[in-house]
């Protein structure tokens, strides 16, 4: 990949990549895929069973990495200790903001260290073929993938075609895959509806919701959008109606929706469509819920997401989940804590608005647990499904808790727990060994699309790497008892291969 191939906008997304963790000592909790940053919330026995009583062993090295070869450990160890040295970053930040990434081979230099250090940790591959390889050895250790394709958001129909595409590529290729290695393809609204037509949409939808005589003649039969504490602050006057062309434009986009969706239900594969911003979150649910009462009638095919940070979320999912019930529609939610704490605070405060945002970190705990709770409760009685995307140990501790008590297992596709491909691995391994179905977010694509992608929500979740402290120490104390075993057996300076293979005798190499 050529120096000079390489954007602007890339090299600030790969700055802020190398930004310094906090200086302040990282809990052991982390964040969801796209979260904020939190603390272990203090669990006060509301919403489920003691932590005290979790299924969960996150203390066995041993068995947690069992699955990993001495290599992977080593890549990883160092992968997320570099990512936490602050010299370091510092050092490479210079590089990046210095005249030497114009040159060919400096920035060919840089550029390539990123793809097999970080690139590599946290993303799937470059494209389907490499993520195949990644989604199967995922799947030798006893979990699935989320396969996420990395487009962020566009402004033309011609993009958003080109997206669809992408999306569609990627359901096919789970035919190829092991059976139910994949759990769920991803989709961003973002990407196959322009981005000024969702907020269009929204606009309109958010209006209609203050004045219910107001007319959307293009508008689809849908679920709850809003609740009463929803931010409505977007919209402060009546927006005009859609033009002609903008209600082509509308159409076009449910028709790409609707072919994914109905392609998933044909290969038996589950479609999650990802939240954004408030500004044009109303858009996406309007596209997710109309969907879902379209392909959710005898299954689970559509999942929306509910971002537990936002004041209204407990309630617009309870709503939602209220009119689905009437429909007779499976709804089914991937719930996570949010992805963009501080703009919406910007943007609200700009506004002369409260911030939609829970005014401190245990009440986006709490409306997490209860959401979680929630959904237990509707999965055991036979409606609904929930995707739990977690990095918080102890919201993972809680939810296991309570679906054990319930009898919600592994062999009930209806949970799923979820983290970051190369992120908070103990718990999803300890997860998986407690007997529940776990899945990775694997976002895959062109080196130059993808580190964007994640790297805005590391811009926006500054502590992002410092939740792997848990991770790091965990995988310190399984090389050191694999060196002590490498060492015990007393052939380590002959070089005696039988001695380096008790360190990989139960792993699956990769």
């Amino acid at each position: 990949m050529a120096s000079r191939g390489v954007s602007p906008k890339l090299l600030q997304s790969l700055r802020g990549f190398l930004r310094p963790c906090s200086s302040s000592p990282p809990s052991l909790a982390a964040l969801p895929p796209l979260n904020l940053v939190e603390k272990p919330p203090i669990h006060t026995g509301a919403v489920g069973p003691s932590v005290s009583d979790s299924v969960l062993d996150l203390d066995d090295a041993e068995r947690l990495f069992g699955s990993f070869s001495t290599a992977k450990l080593l890549r990883s160890s160092a992968n997320l200790q570099m990512a936490s040295i602050d010299p370091l970053v510092d050092v490479g930040m210079w590089v990046m903001n210095s005249r030497l990434m114009e040159m060919p081979l400096i920035g060919d230099v840089v550029v390539g260290a990123l793809r097999h250090t970080f690139f590599e940790h946290f993303c799937a591959g470059v494209n389907h073929k490499e993520m195949s390889v990644a989604v199967r050895r995922l799947w030798e250790t006893g979990m699935r993938g989320m396969l996420v394709y990395g487009v962020e958001d566009v402004y033309d129909n011609e993009s958003c075609e080109r997206n669809f595409e992408r999306f569609l590529e990627t359901i096919e290729s789970t035919e190829s895959l092991p059976p139910s290695s994949a759990s769920f393809v991803i989709v961003k609204i973002t990407a196959i509806c322009p981005m000024p037509l969702l907020e269009r949409v929204s606009d309109l939808l958010r209006w209609e919701h203050k004045d219910p005589s107001f007319h959307l003649p293009w508008k689809l039969n849908t679920l709850p959008i809003f609740s009463q504490s929803s931010p409505l602050y977007h919209t402060s006057r009546k927006p005009d109606p859609l033009t002609a062309e903008e209600e082509k434009n509308l159409q076009l986009a449910h028709q790409r929706l609707l072919k994914l969706c109905q392609r998933c239900q044909e290969l038996n594969v589950p479609l999650a469509i990802d939240a954004e911003y408030t500004s044009v979150q109303p858009a996406i649910d309007y596209f997710t819920y109309s969907s879902a009462i379209v392909y959710n009638k005898d299954d689970t095919v559509v999942f929306g997401t509910i971002q537990a940070y936002l004041k209204d979320a407990k309630e617009r999912m309870l709503l939602a989940v209220e009119g689905a019930d009437k429909m007779g529609v499976s709804m089914g939610f991937k719930l996570v804590r949010g992805a963009y704490m501080s703009s919406e605070s910007k943007v609200a405060s700009s506004l002369g608005c409260q911030s939609p945002i829970h005014n401190c970190i245990q009440d986006t705990h709490d409306c997490y647990n209860e959401c979680a709770s929630f959904m237990l409760e509707k999965i055991s009685s036979g409606r609904g499904a929930v995707v739990l995307a977690t990095h918080n140990v102890e919201s993972g501790k809680v939810a296991a808790a309570k679906a054990r008590d319930m009898g919600i297992g592994k062999e009930n596709h209806k949970l799923q727990f979820a983290q970051l491909y190369g992120m908070s691995e103990a718990l999803s391994y300890g997860l998986k060994n407690a007997g529940f179905a776990v899945s990775k977010y694997m976002p895959f694509g062109p080196i130059d699309m993808v580190m964007p992608y994640l790297l805005r929500r590391a811009e926006e979740n500054r502590g992002v790497l410092s939740t792997s402290t848990i991770d790091r120490t965990l995988m310190r104390k399984e090389l050191k008892r694999r060196a002590k075993v490498l060492f015990s057996a007393g052939d380590w300076r002959s070089g005696n291969i039988q001695a380096t293979a008790k360190l990989d005798d139960h792993s699956a190499f990769n």
